[in-house]
């Protein structure tokens, strides 16, 4: 990625480009998913970030070699579907009852000394519900309706797609925000000195979901819904 082309794009686009630069934005609490269509000048100023200094690490990362199967732009959209299915559908449906039990658990053990946890708790409860719908519309109409357009360029499915993106990019905002908040509330998961073991699986569980979830959201928002959009030259 060319690095003159920083103050043009989009953080989302950058990402799409070079999957490497996820890692900068990460390191830095920049969000490359929901978030993708702000520019970096627009975010930094927003967030109160130095631009400059991560201009510069973006710099080192671009300077690297690319690690090989990491251009997800470069995959057709029926495989990105199949993939995204397979990795990180698979992950949240694992994921999420364990993390539904251990956060309404600390919230009942620890949530006298931190109140906290109780919000946590709700907020995941909310997110629980909300993702197993989601990942069920995409599985059963959006990604077939994509499939389906590509193989027999059919007008009703491409209209379909149209519609179920916007409602699935709404969807992605609220679970990013929600995850967002939890991350907010705990201090980025920062455990307590009282903190059990229990307490310690939950927040390295709800740490490793967001991350898992930014590079979900960013495959969606980014490289498959634009991919899939075009197909009605929008």
């Amino acid at each position: 990625m060319k690095t003159d082309n920083f103050n043009s794009m989009s953080i989302g686009e950058m990402v799409a480009i070079d999957f490497r630069t996820a890692s900068v934005f990460k390191n830095n609490r920049i969000d490359f998913c929901c978030g993708g269509k702000k520019t970096l000048e627009a975010t930094c100023l927003e967030l109160g970030i130095d631009q400059e200094k991560v201009k510069l690490e973006l710099k080192a990362v671009s300077a690297t070699a690319p690690a090989p199967g990491q251009d997800y732009r470069s995959w057709g959209p029926e495989f990105l579907c199949d993939y995204i299915i397979n990795t990180h559908h698979q992950y949240v449906l694992k994921t999420l009852p364990d993390l539904l039990i251990y956060t309404q658990k600390i919230a009942t053990v620890h949530g006298s000394h931190h109140p906290e946890l109780v919000e946590v708790a709700s907020i995941f409860a909310k997110i629980n519900e909300e993702l197993n719908q989601h990942l069920k519309k995409e599985e059963e109409v959006l990604f077939p309706a994509i499939k389906h357009a590509i193989a027999h360029d059919d007008s009703e499915a491409k209209q379909l797609i149209v519609s179920e993106i916007n409602r699935m990019v709404g969807e992605h905002e609220f679970a990013g925000g929600a995850m967002d908040r939890i991350n907010q509330i705990t201090d980025h998961y920062k455990l307590p000195e009282d903190s059990c073991g229990t307490y310690q699986v939950a927040f390295r569980l709800l740490e490793q979901f967001e991350d898992d979830l930014h590079i979900h959201v960013h495959l969606e928002n980014n490289i498959l819904y634009p991919a899939a959009l075009k197909l009605n030259n929008l």
